[in-house]
């Protein structure tokens, strides 16, 4: 992972160089924001983390001409400014994130991996897949072995979630969270109740089964 530190303050600078270097990553340092600029336009890094306050060419318009040349480089500004307006317009302007100082160096770099995963991540696909079972995110239309499979709005969503994560053990506690939206109850069965719909659904008619309980831990969809 190659970054580029744009930052007028030789101490910080080099703080910022030498924490990204003992985490394994590459850096190359501007002190100006017309150094800065030329260095991003050329290309090749993952991320810039920029400073506001730059001799030459600010930090805010290094920005705006990166994002008008095109460049879509995940950019952290640091800046001593507080103020949520600040906060505000720097993001406007085309920053990604916004740290003010004085910062944690781990802050930072997990802000840093954080905006190149995220860069990186390939669009979720529309369709999802195991073994013969088919799951439309657009149409919503869901299928086995090119039979249709009718399926109610929360059956749909615990579908989805277990195909996303086939192969994975997924637990109650997490089913809740993100298909329910609510924290877990240790009273409730409304998971198990719509697992047992889904596997009639899905499962009943079918010698090979996809959903399988996990005991004591959660629920898995995977071919056997």
């Amino acid at each position: 992972m190659r970054i580029l530190i744009v930052e007028d303050d030789e101490k910080i600078a080099g703080f910022i160089a030498k924490g990204l270097k003992e985490a394994g990553l590459v850096s190359e340092t501007a002190a100006d924001g017309q150094t800065g600029l030329a260095l991003a336009l050329g290309g090749g890094f993952d991320a810039a983390v920029i400073d506001l306050m730059l001799p030459g060419l600010d930090g805010l318009s290094l920005i705006q001409r990166l994002r008008a040349a095109g460049v879509q480089t995940p950019v952290i500004i640091l800046s001593a400014k507080r103020s949520l307006d600040d906060r505000v317009l720097g993001l406007e302007k085309g920053g990604d994130d916004y740290l003010t100082k004085p910062f944690a160096f781990s802050e930072l770099l997990a802000r840093i991996q954080a905006l190149v995963r995220r860069a990186s991540r390939q669009p979720e696909p529309t369709r999802l897949t195991v073994g013969d079972l088919s799951l439309d995110l657009v149409s919503r239309e869901v299928t086995r072995a090119g039979r249709p499979i009718e399926l109610q709005p929360k059956e749909f969503s615990l579908l989805a979630h277990l195909m996303r994560n086939a192969g994975r053990v997924v637990t109650k506690t997490t089913i809740l969270e993100r298909v329910w939206d609510y924290s877990f109850d240790p009273q409730t069965n409304v998971v198990d109740v719509v697992i047992c719909r889904l596997r009639n659904k899905v499962d009943r008619d079918y010698p090979r089964k996809l959903i399988h309980t996990m005991r004591g831990v959660g629920y898995v969809l995977k071919e056997q």
